[in-house]
């Protein structure tokens, strides 16, 4: 099945101030949620962002704060987001089954969303680059756990193409700008 952008929702677990110093390849989880946000944005796909505990581990990472509204950042206690009625309830009235992950940390926040989003019905897309842990190891066993349990490990690209559709669009062209070179 391939990821639509009407259907799509990006979602940006936990990538806060005081823990993403510590994410194994910190940099390219930010840059690839970094990119992905813009794109989000310039096709029109709703974007939340959670935080868990903000007064303890920070709020979400600059460069990635700045591009998102207020709204759009939702406030958890829980590993998982859904455990949280509120955000449950959200997510559920956005009306979008498609839910394109990134986020930390790969197997705690990430995993538990992911698992609980699947078992709600939910087709679950995890990019690959933009999730991330403090020990690489969890975050393989966290993608492998969850694609047996039904989501999709996609690169940035993937999501990014697949959004898109096909070439030769003023969109095309504006996100497209420097992928080739």
């Amino acid at each position: 099945m391939l990821m639509q952008s009407t259907r799509s929702l990006l979602l940006m677990i936990d990538i806060q101030a005081k823990l993403a110093p510590y994410i194994h390849q910190a940099s390219q989880v930010i840059n690839t949620s970094k990119w992905l946000l813009e794109i989000a944005r310039e096709l029109d796909v709703p974007i939340r962002a959670t935080e868990q505990y903000p007064k303890g581990i920070g709020g979400t990472v600059q460069p990635l704060a700045e591009l998102l509204n207020q709204d759009e950042i939702l406030q958890k206690m829980h590993f998982s987001a859904l455990k949280e009625e509120s955000i449950k309830d959200h997510l559920a009235d956005l009306g979008r089954q498609q839910i394109i992950l990134i986020g930390t940390e790969a197997h705690v926040c990430a995993f538990q969303t992911a698992a609980e989003l699947l078992e709600q019905g939910y087709q679950v897309f995890l990019v690959a680059e933009g999730l991330g842990s403090r020990n690489p190891e969890d975050k393989r066993l966290a993608l492998e756990r969850l694609q047996q349990a039904g989501a999709q490990i996609v690169s940035k690209e993937m999501v990014a193409f697949e959004w898109l559709e096909k070439a030769g669009t003023d969109t095309f062209r504006k996100i497209s700008k420097g992928w080739i070179k």
